[in-house]
């Protein structure tokens, strides 16, 4: 079977006669061509002939009273007739083949080596702004006109290199030496109250101390100095020391006895939208806004190849919990119990460094509320720096 052949389309069709050579005969006479005549039995006979040819063997037979039967079909014409009628098929295989087309000349990988101190996400978000991100093409990436852009977005990097690797892009970075020495602060500062407060100890490393123990100090009053006198010159530096003082801090605190808690119910529901880079496709019809009463989680799976490479590509899963809201009522007691230990945390969490010597706690109830007036006495760090102009 040759080319044309196949693509014209061949059938294999069995004959049934009473008069075998007589119907050849007849199929002879008429012009039609048969490649290959196989006789089963005194009245079949086994042909096979083109499609075209297909319609006048057919009148043939009925005009003799023979009958014929179509035992098999070859050739890429059924083939390919066979597949159009198949469209998930013949779209699979058309993406594949625009697929095997386009994926050799694109990045689907970005990888960095070299860094030491600079965030691998760093440098990824601003090779993407030069172009080598997901999907570029291979050859835009290892044009010089990227490495320099690069060099642009990122001033702590000494060099770049882009490489490609099959759909890899691989960035070699090298880092300044100098970008991550800190350099020593030779400013000239001072030590000052934060708050008022009566000095319990002073502790000074570095300047002058402008205060005592025992001394009552008002808030932005110097403690320690950055310049001293030194009699022939005056030196300047930055005050270091630990100055703690007794302080006091008001608090007031309120809470209501009765409210409402949200508690799930059990009916969840869920959305899924697909993300392609930085594009989002949304899996649903509605907008899945949901009112206060629906607890909400949020989690992204990304696709991760074997060797550690992950896509991006990634499925976003939104679950709605449904909630119901149920009455509460707390004891007076119990109130005052939260709104104490609130009124402690809050405290503690406003010294820099410190502890609570005492407090003097007022409760008031009244108008379906409960209020607590709190006053503590503490021990605080109350050292503030204040930088000093230098002429």
């Amino acid at each position: 079977m040759n080319l044309w052949k196949s693509l014209e389309g061949i059938l294999e069709v069995r004959l049934t006669s009473a008069d075998i050579p007589g119907a050849l005969e007849e199929l002879r006479k008429s012009g039609t061509e048969v490649h290959r005549v196989q006789i089963d039995d005194e009245l079949t006979v086994i042909l096979t002939v083109s499609r075209n040819a297909w319609s006048r063997l057919r009148t043939l037979a009925d005009r003799r009273g023979d009958t014929v039967a179509i035992l098999r079909r070859k050739g890429l014409y059924w083939a390919v007739r066979a597949a159009m009628g198949r469209p998930v098929l013949l779209t699979g295989l058309l993406l594949l083949l625009l697929l095997s087309a386009y994926l050799p000349g694109r990045v689907l990988f970005v990888h960095v080596e070299g860094n030491e101190t600079i965030p691998t996400r760093s440098i990824l978000e601003a090779a993407e702004g030069c172009g080598i991100r997901f999907g570029a093409s291979r050859r835009e990436v290892r044009s010089e006109k990227v490495k320099n852009a690069l060099l642009g977005f990122m001033p702590q990097l000494q060099w770049a290199g882009v490489n490609t690797s099959g759909c890899t892009a691989i960035l070699s970075v090298r880092e300044r030496e100098d970008s991550f020495q800190q350099e020593p602060d030779r400013s000239v500062s001072s030590l000052v109250a934060s708050r008022d407060g009566i000095i319990v100890s002073c502790t000074v490393t570095r300047g002058s101390a402008r205060c005592a123990p025992g001394q009552a100090v008002t808030q932005g009053q110097l403690l320690i100095s950055g310049y001293t006198d030194c009699g022939i010159v005056l030196q300047a530096t930055r005050a270091e020391g630990e100055i703690l003082a007794q302080t006091r801090r008001t608090v007031s605190a309120v809470t209501l006895p009765e409210g409402k808690l949200r508690s799930p119910t059990g009916a969840v529901s869920r959305s899924y939208s697909l993300i392609i880079g930085k594009k989002r496709i949304n899996l649903w019809n509605c907008s899945r806004i949901c009112d206060t009463s629906c607890g909400r989680m949020y989690e992204e799976k990304y696709i991760t190849l074997p060797g550690g490479f992950v896509l991006p590509v990634a499925l976003a899963v939104d679950t709605h919990i449904c909630c119901e809201a149920t009455g509460y009522t707390k004891s007076t007691e119990a109130c005052f119990q939260a709104l104490t230990a609130f009124c402690d945390s809050y405290v503690r969490g406003q010294m820099v460094s410190g502890s609570i010597l005492q407090r003097n706690m007022t409760a008031q109830t009244g108008n379906d509320r409960c209020r607590l007036d709190a006053d503590y006495v503490c021990i605080e760090m109350i050292g503030r720096r204040r930088q000093e102009k230098q002429e």
